[in-house]
């Protein structure tokens, strides 16, 4: 089993037991998407905070260590960690979930305009915002698993 899905091995689980359709990503979103709300959310809870206490402490998966480092998030400023914290933490008490982005299809600027941007949503926009990039994420790792 791989490490597709952060901590969630229950998608691959699910999804190696059904019948394949011959599309993996497309087996694991179905996955996703017949999942009950509270396993949505536990899926969206297993993300790390973006430039939070895990990448600080070195405990993040590799999978998420590289990806948080080619956005550039692995060289922030004291100032950066500041601003990246406040966000995290104004996201994370409207919507009790982490911010979820792919980071590899953006930089650092683009994060946190997203951040910014995507506090006004209302909380089931943003769920299947969140479960959108986690799909992106799944994407690209199985493309590098080719």
């Amino acid at each position: 089993m791989s490490a597709l899905f952060e901590h969630s091995p229950w998608v691959e689980q699910r999804a190696d037991a059904n019948p394949s359709s011959g599309d993996r990503h497309a087996d694991l979103i179905a996955v996703v998407a017949a999942a009950t709300r509270d396993e949505q959310l536990a899926l969206i809870r297993a993300h790390p905070e973006l430039a939070g206490k895990a990448a600080i402490d070195r405990t993040l998966t590799d999978a998420s260590a590289a990806e948080q480092a080619s956005a550039g998030l692995d060289r922030l400023t004291p100032e950066d960690y500041a601003h990246f914290h406040a966000l995290n933490a104004a996201y994370t008490a409207r919507f009790d979930f982490p911010f979820i982005i792919c980071v590899r299809r953006t930089d650092k600027a683009g994060i946190l305009a997203a951040m910014e941007r995507r506090l006004a949503h209302d909380r089931d926009s943003e769920i299947a915002t969140a479960l959108g990039e986690i799909g992106e994420i799944v994407r690209l790792r199985l493309e590098d698993m080719r």
